[in-house]
């Protein structure tokens, strides 16, 4: 189970290092991709697997299934962690993100998002109201 926040640099390469408790759940090799929320997702290869088939049985020559496919498979980068234990964050994921020094790590279940830290502490002091999750049974 992913959870819990983390707050890390990156360097000016870009490059980041996973926390070390959710390392220890995402494995060496984890796949990042954009995020619903100006974020981004990381997910370990097994989770990752599973989002892929579901998205390979959807219907092929539905325009809108396809475009929502094509964006999400595109933006996504298997990891190459090197001797320090760094990932070289793509350029293209950084910008989506907007990701400048600071990183807020956070564990969302079946998957890691990172925040720019500005992007983070906003949305994280306009959403305090836990009542919502009652609506789905919670």
């Amino acid at each position: 189970m992913l959870i819990g926040t983390y707050r890390h640099a990156v360097d000016a390469k870009k490059r980041m290092r996973m926390p070390f408790k959710f390392k220890s759940e995402l494995g060496q090799a984890y796949i990042i991709t954009k995020g619903t929320a100006g974020n981004l997702f990381v997910f370990s290869a097994t989770e990752f697997d599973e989002i892929y088939k579901k998205l390979t049985s959807l219907p092929m020559f539905d325009e809108e299934a396809q475009k929502a496919v094509r964006k999400f498979l595109s933006s996504a980068f298997e990891t190459e962690e090197d001797a320090q234990g760094r990932v070289l964050l793509p350029k293209e994921l950084v910008n989506f993100a907007k990701i400048d020094k600071n990183l807020v790590f956070v564990g969302a279940g079946n998957r890691v998002e990172i925040w720019a830290e500005e992007a983070w502490d906003k949305f994280d002091s306009e959403n305090t109201d836990f009542n919502v999750l009652s609506k789905f049974g919670v």
